[in-house]
């Protein structure tokens, strides 16, 4: 059953949008450690999304689906506001201190931005409540069952995400401070886009 979850987490893992992205580029930029302490962050947030979605939290937007409107305006500022901070970075300037999307981060900062960017994601919430709670109802689970294909799901965004930032982590040694601004500005622009389509997108 966790290898069940696994190759469905697999093929879900496109739905990481810029998450993905972020690990990429801090891999780039810093290494695999301070990459992987963003990697661990985003798997403690799809594991407490994916048990919430085993507990029943799709039932509870569908009861409120004002919450969904609210989640959706709300991560799609904090989206743009990183987006900014990636931007205004290149720049010298600091518009969230503390949480650090630009060259030489240290893995604290990092681990604490990625943890809240993907808190804060409407789709990732909205992901796991759906998608995850539909899977589960087809294939009429046993708790016991449903548990270890969670487990398998979030395994498969450990394995994706680490795989990303060992990649990126070969480049760190060819990859000029040049290049690694650009990419800081094409990262923030990026986060700005998918935050402006998130507030307009229907959920």
């Amino acid at each position: 059953m966790v290898v069940k979850g696994f190759r469905f987490g697999m093929l879900l893992q496109i739905a990481m949008g810029p998450v993905c992205l972020l690990i990429l580029q801090t891999a780039i930029a810093s290494g695999f450690s301070t990459a992987e302490s963003g990697v661990l962050a985003v798997v403690l947030v799809d594991a407490l999304f994916i048990f919430a979605a085993i507990w029943g939290i799709g039932m509870l937007f569908n009861r409120f689906p004002q919450t969904k409107a609210v989640l959706k305006i709300f991560g799609g500022i904090v989206l743009i506001l990183f987006g900014l901070s990636s931007i205004l970075g290149v720049y010298g300037i600091s518009l969230l201190p503390g949480l650090n999307l630009n060259a030489h981060a240290d893995s604290q900062s990092f681990f604490f931005t990625m943890l809240l960017l993907t808190l804060s994601n409407p789709l990732t919430i909205l992901f796991w409540a759906g998608v995850f709670s539909t899977k589960l109802a087809e294939e009429n689970f046993q708790r016991s069952q449903a548990y270890a294909f969670g487990s398998g799901a979030v395994l498969s965004t450990a394995v994706f995400l680490s795989l990303v930032s060992f990649l990126g982590s070969l480049a760190n040694a060819y990859i000029s401070s040049t290049f690694i601004q650009i990419l800081n500005f094409i990262v923030g622009l990026v986060l700005i886009g998918f935050g402006l389509y998130t507030m307009r997108k229907k959920v």
